[in-house]
C-alpha cells in the first residue's frame, strides 16, 4: 500500500488525517484528539475529534460517519426508499452499528420494529458512548431489535419478511464482498414483503466507477426497478452513490409534491437534506453516470473479487500524520 503524504502540523494544532481513495486521489481532515479506541477480532474502530465535523467514527483507517455531516448520507440512504414506499412498518438495517440509520427508521411514526444486524459489538458500544448526535438514542427505542452476527447469515436464514432493507455496509473488498453479489441479493428479495424496498450504497463514480458498475449490473439482475442516485458526502470526500431496488416501487413515479405530502404527514418535516425536490434531483443522473451504467459490465457473484488495483493498493490508508 503507498504511504499517505505527510503534510505537515496542520494551522491550529492536532493532526491531519489523511484518507487515500486511490494512488491518485484522497483528502485529509484535521483531527485534534483521539477520543476512543478499540480493536475488535474483526477490525479497528476509532473516534476523533475534528473541528470540522465533530466527532467522527473510523473503521480500519477509514472514516464511517460523523456527528455534523452524517444526514448527507443517511437521509437520501433511509427516506428516499422509506417514502417511496409509504408504509414501511417493519424494517431491517445490516450493517449501520452507529445508530444512524436506525434512528432515521425509528422517527416514522408507523414503525413497528426495526433489526439491527450488526457483525461487531464494538462498533455499536462505541457508537452509543461518543456518538449520541448520530444515534439520538436509538439504542435505547423499544422497536429496536439488535442482532449480532454476520448479516448475510441472518438475512439467509430469516423467516420474517420487512417492508424495508437497508444495508449500511463497509466497503465491497475482502469478505464484505459476500455482502454484493448477486445471490446475497436474491436472499434479501426473499425477505422483502411485496412492493418492499431495499437500498445501499455503490461506491462512487469518481474513483470506483467500475465497482459501481458491476454492483449495479447485480442489482439489476435480481430486481425488476433499480434506481442509482448521487449525493456527494463531505466526510467521504468525494461524490457517492446509493441505489433503492425493489420489484415494484420506482422513485420516479412519485411527484416531488407526494413527497412532501408524505414527509409532512409523517412529521419528517425538519430534515437536512431529503425533500420533494431533491428526491429528484439525486435521481437524476448526470451523462457520464449514465454512460457509466450503461455500459456492459460483469454482475457480482459468490467467490468473485471486487479489488481493483487502486483500491488494493489504497485499501486502509487512513492515519494520522504530524501528531
Amino acid at each position: 500500500m503507498s504511504a499517505p503524504h505527510d503534510a505537515g502540523t496542520p494551522a491550529g494544532g492536532g493532526a491531519f488525517a489523511v484518507e487515500q481513495l486511490s494512488p491518485d486521489f484522497g483528502f485529509y481532515v484535521r483531527t485534534t484528539e483521539l477520543l476512543a479506541e478499540a480493536r475488535s477480532p474483526d477490525q479497528h474502530i476509532e473516534i476523533v475529534q475534528t473541528p470540522l465535523f465533530g466527532r467522527a467514527m473510523r473503521i480500519d483507517g477509514c472514516f464511517m460517519t460523523s456527528e455534523r455531516d452524517e444526514f448527507f448520507y443517511h437521509e437520501p440512504m433511509i427516506h428516499l426508499p422509506a417514502i417511496t414506499h409509504g408504509d414501511v412498518r417493519q424494517a431491517l438495517v445490516v450493517g449501520g452499528g452507529d445508530g444512524g440509520a436506525a434512528h432515521n427508521l425509528l422517527r416514522y411514526p408507523q414503525m413497528q420494529r426495526v433489526v439491527l444486524a450488526e457483525l461487531d459489538r464494538e462498533v455499536i458500544d462505541m457508537a452509543r458512548q461518543w456518538l449520541p448526535a448520530v444515534h439520538r438514542g436509538a439504542f435505547d427505542d423499544p422497536r429496536l431489535d439488535i442482532r449480532l452476527g454476520d448479516g448475510r447469515a441472518f438475512i439467509e436464514g430469516c423467516e420474517a419478511q420487512f417492508d424495508q432493507i437497508v444495508l449500511d455496509l463497509t466497503d465491497p473488498f475482502g469478505p464484505a464482498v459476500a455482502l454484493y453479489t448477486r445471490q446475497f441479493y436474491r436472499a434479501c428479495q426473499r425477505a422483502l414483503k411485496p412492493g418492499g424496498v431495499i437500498s445501499l450504497h455503490i461506491q462512487s463514480p469518481i474513483h470506483r466507477g467500475d465497482t459501481m458498475a458491476r454492483i449495479v449490473a447485480s442489482l439489476r439482475g435480481v430486481f425488476g426497478v433499480v434506481r442509482p442516485y448521487l449525493q456527494y458526502v463531505p466526510l467521504y470526500g468525494t461524490l457517492w452513490a446509493m441505489a433503492m431496488a425493489s420489484d415494484s416501487a420506482d422513485p420516479l413515479a412519485l411527484p416531488a409534491a407526494e413527497v412532501d405530502a408524505r414527509l409532512a404527514r409523517d412529521g419528517l418535516t425538519d430534515l437536512q437534506l431529503y425533500s420533494g425536490a431533491t428526491h429528484h434531483g439525486i435521481l437524476s443522473l448526470p451523462p457520464f453516470v449514465q454512460a457509466l451504467l450503461a455500459a456492459p459490465a460483469q454482475p457480482v457473484d459468490d467467490g468473485d473479487s471486487l479489488d481493483e488495483p487502486s483500491l488494493a493498493q489504497a485499501a486502509g490508508a487512513l492515519r494520522l500524520v504530524a501528531g
